[in-house]
């Protein structure tokens, strides 16, 4: 099986080795590399098996070690896992101190074959919600469950799309509305309509009580996913051997810009920018042309007022 789309179109769906769900076993694999060797970046013991599972080639060639990009600044291994370790790491400790602070609510939106639910410290009580398309909610939970793995919180699945109503979906599940939640929405965005963005906004703001905390990226550069910039992302990915065109996946047009939302519509928004969080992880940000996207790119942490 290899990854493969046809592009965007209303109401497409797809699993983890076709056009959107392609692009979460991409990240994935990723993780799945990091959490290679003697001293891992990261610790996904369930990442890789995951994408094994999905049968793409590429992408357990990948994870195999069978790809060599060393000699592209954007690909080599040591940025790809860098990027990824800090990513991970953001989103993680977001959740961590969520919880920490006493949160027991939280919601994964577009959860892909993201693990938090199975690997995450969640305190007793905690309620994981996650929401995506049935094929990939269907596919990840089937899979874990034949390797034995078993949620550390209680896990809540919405196999629902996010342009569809899921806020009522995700409160059939139980979800209250009452109560202050962790949200996340990790490399989601740019696979949204515009308008569908800001709708997504002001659905989580609907759901939330006051203290609520969202985390997700920020994209300052307003040509990061303009024809030239997709074009860029379609050539490294078929250098990995992926045969994905971002183009037909990521939704082009003006957008929100997602501080100036945030804030505007009654969050008190924290922006951490990437080159800040590689040296809080012990990481050089790597220098060049083909990274300056990530230099113009920030994790964001916002607490509903």
């Amino acid at each position: 099986m290899t990854p493969s789309q046809s592009g965007r179109f209303e109401g497409d769906s797809w699993d983890p080795a076709s056009s959107v769900g392609a692009t979460a076993t991409m990240v994935a694999a990723s993780r799945a590399l990091a959490s290679q060797g003697p001293d891992p970046l990261l610790d996904d013991p369930l990442a890789d098996p995951l994408v094994r599972a999905v049968g793409s080639t590429p992408f357990i060639r990948l994870i195999d070690g069978e790809v060599n990009l060393d000699d592209d600044p954007a690909l080599n291994r040591r940025t790809r896992l860098e990027q990824m370790a800090v990513r991970t790491r953001f989103f993680d400790n977001f959740f961590v101190t969520a919880t920490d602070g006493g949160i027991r609510q939280a919601v994964i939106l577009a959860s892909g074959l993201d693990t938090r639910a199975y690997r995450l410290p969640w305190p007793a009580g905690t309620v994981v919600y996650e929401i995506d398309q049935p094929l990939v909610i269907d596919f990840k939970t089937s899979t874990l469950a034949g390797l034995g793995a078993n949620p550390t919180a209680e896990r809540r699945t919405v196999s629902i799309d996010l342009r569809e109503d899921w806020p009522t979906a995700l409160r059939q599940q139980g979800f209250d509305v009452n109560k202050p939640t962790a949200w996340s929405a990790e490399g989601l965005l740019p696979y949204l309509p515009p308008e569908a963005q800001d709708r997504l906004f002001d659905d989580i703001a609907a759901l939330s009580a006051p203290g609520t905390q969202f985390a997700t990226e920020h994209i300052s550069d307003p040509n990061a996913f303009s024809e030239e910039g997709v074009q860029r992302i379609s050539e490294r990915w078929r250098r990995a051997g992926f045969d994905l065109n971002a183009a037909d996946l990521f939704y082009q047009g003006e957008r929100s810009i997602v501080i100036d939302y945030l804030t505007g519509h009654g969050w008190q928004v924290t922006a951490h920018p990437a080159p800040e969080l590689y040296q809080r992880n012990g990481f050089t940000f790597p220098e060049g042309d083909a990274l300056a996207w990530l230099r113009d790119m920030s994790y964001v942490c916002a607490t509903l007022r």
